[in-house]
């Protein structure tokens, strides 16, 4: 997997909108985040746009997309938000370009999509994380979320332990491998196509948010039938984001579901729809321990040299 050189500060990045359009008030309390980072930011040019012809929509989110891994003075491309429809993006992607001009690319929720298929023909590491305006804006925003971009400046692994949220073992064991997943339900889509996740070997993680239990156990279910928990090394779960009622449900499905797997799973990881929402590198290696509970992830970036 490709990685890129760590930011600087004075770098350029984008910001592009391939899963729908962002709020314009919150983009741009986002944006002032990543300017006070250092960074100087370049809008999409179709970000705000909505059209009634969908087609013609997803050609110009695409456009912002090869614009912005085309551009030799963009060094990160960080998605908007999320919404829906980056499916329909991935077949049409130049993903040659992607691999001879590679970037930082980071989301989630719908993203998980494109993160994948940019890792699987682009070869290149992605990111996990909140996104710009649905996390960055003044009312959502937490000092968790902000902080995963510091990594991307420094170069450093990632250590998630109790220190940021309580974690809780399902099942015992250590387990490493490539860091892969994302959302459920885009996981779930990509299943039988040329993008699905590669999770042979790899720690896979986990989220969703607002599924009912049932729609959770249904999920997972379709995924252990397609194979993809033959040989995996160990599950990271992730926020689930349900009303209080129904997160019980979903703890119940979790642990019956892992019971008897044979590799460690752990839950409560702050990662996805929710604040804070710590950002992953996404194709690099991680190591999930239990005693105890403990993810360490390698760099996504490669550190510059005094």
């Amino acid at each position: 997997m490709i990685k890129l050189n760590a930011l600087q500060k004075g770098d350029q990045v984008a910001i592009i909108a391939p899963a729908g359009p962002p709020d314009k008030e919150h983009l741009s309390q986002g944006i002032k985040v990543l300017e006070k980072m250092g960074l100087e930011v370049v809008i999409g040019r179709h970000v705000y746009d909505v059209e009634e012809d969908s087609a013609a929509l997803n050609e110009k989110r695409l456009a912002d997309l090869h614009d912005a891994f085309r551009n030799p003075a963009i060094k990160a491309i960080f998605c908007a938000n999320g919404g829906y429809g980056t499916a329909k993006l991935a077949p049409k992607i130049d993903y040659e370009l992607i691999r001879n001009n590679p970037k930082i690319f980071w989301g989630y929720s719908d993203i998980t999509y494109l993160l994948h298929a940019i890792q699987n023909f682009g070869d290149l590491v992605t990111f996990h994380g909140p996104m710009v305006a649905s996390d960055l804006n003044d009312e959502q925003r937490t000092e968790g979320s902000e902080s995963s971009f510091l990594p991307l400046f420094t170069g450093e692994s990632l250590i998630y332990d109790s220190g940021k949220s309580p974690l809780t073992t399902f099942v015992e064991g250590t387990g490493e491998g490539r860091l892969v997943g994302g959302n459920l339900s885009l996981l779930i889509s990509a299943m039988g196509t040329p993008y699905q996740v590669n999770a042979d070997g790899a720690i896979l993680l986990i989220e969703e948010v607002a599924e009912p239990a049932f729609r959770i156990d249904l999920m997972l279910a379709q995924l252990k039938q397609a194979g993809l928990f033959d040989t995996v090394e160990g599950v990271v779960l992730g926020n689930f984001q349900a009303d209080p009622e129904e997160s019980v449900k979903i703890r119940k499905v979790l642990q019956d579901f892992f019971a008897d797997v044979s590799f460690p799973v752990v839950e409560n990881f702050q990662i996805g729809h929710c604040q804070p929402n710590y950002g992953v590198p996404l194709g690099v290696n991680a190591k999930l321990t239990t005693s105890p509970s403990r993810l360490e992830v390698a760099s996504g970036v490669k550190k510059l040299r005094n």
